[in-house]
């Protein structure tokens, strides 16, 4: 998710080192440390602005995340969100990082669950290797989750969403609780973001599944 350029974003995200995490590498495998606690760790990759993974850290105080997000003018969003909430959100973290180099940030098993949430579809067969379920990218979270470690994706887009099905399932994975409408009969613990509330809007159907690793 881009948006407009926002000139003193880079300027508040620097002011607020205990939230948007600078050098973040320096914490492979110290993310307990960071938090404090030994709770287990979420993390999205491709944050946007940030509804989903303040929603979610606002509503399961037993769990720590982390947002990824490479743009600065995007993830100020997410950082404006923690700075409005009163008290602070203890259990967030964000990362202005490119999610594609998870290895760099975390360790083996180190995360409990990822979620992928509206990610680019990169309709172009051409264009394939982009998508955030190819197996290279599935290989790369698999890197950093535990056995059994899952994933959670939600898309507005049937094609992307098809082809999710089809990487998964030739990865290995076990496929969970697939949903072909998520908002027909929304369960009480969806946190919707701020794409999923404007699709749905337009009565587009919301597509979410939960796939699982080394399920055999």
């Amino acid at each position: 998710m881009r948006s407009r350029y926002k000139p003193w974003a880079a300027d508040l995200i620097a002011a607020n080192p205990e939230i948007v995490i600078p050098n973040p590498e320096q914490q492979k495998g110290k993310w307990k440390e960071v938090f404090g606690n030994d709770k287990p760790l979420h993390i999205e990759v491709g944050t946007g602005k940030g509804r989903f993974i303040l929603g979610m850290a606002k509503a399961n105080p037993e769990v720590n995340y982390i947002g990824i997000e490479l743009f600065d003018s995007v993830i100020v969003s997410a950082l404006e969100g923690v700075l409005e909430t009163e008290g602070g959100i203890p259990n967030l973290r964000l990362l202005r990082v490119n999610g594609a180099d998870l290895l760099e940030f975390f360790e083996k098993g180190e995360v409990d669950r990822l979620y992928l949430n509206f990610s680019d579809p990169w309709p172009k067969t051409r264009h394939a290797k982009r998508r955030l379920t190819y197996k290279t990218f599935l290989a790369l979270y698999e890197s950093v989750l535990p056995e059994n470690g899952e994933i959670h994706f939600k898309t507005d887009n049937r094609g992307l969403f098809e082809y999710s099905l089809v990487s998964m399932s030739e990865y290995g994975m076990l496929l969970k609780d697939v949903s072909l409408d998520l908002h027909a009969n929304e369960p009480e613990w969806n946190i919707m973001t701020e794409y999923e509330e404007k699709f749905s809007k337009k009565g587009q159907p919301i597509y979410r599944l939960e796939a699982q690793f080394n399920a055999n």
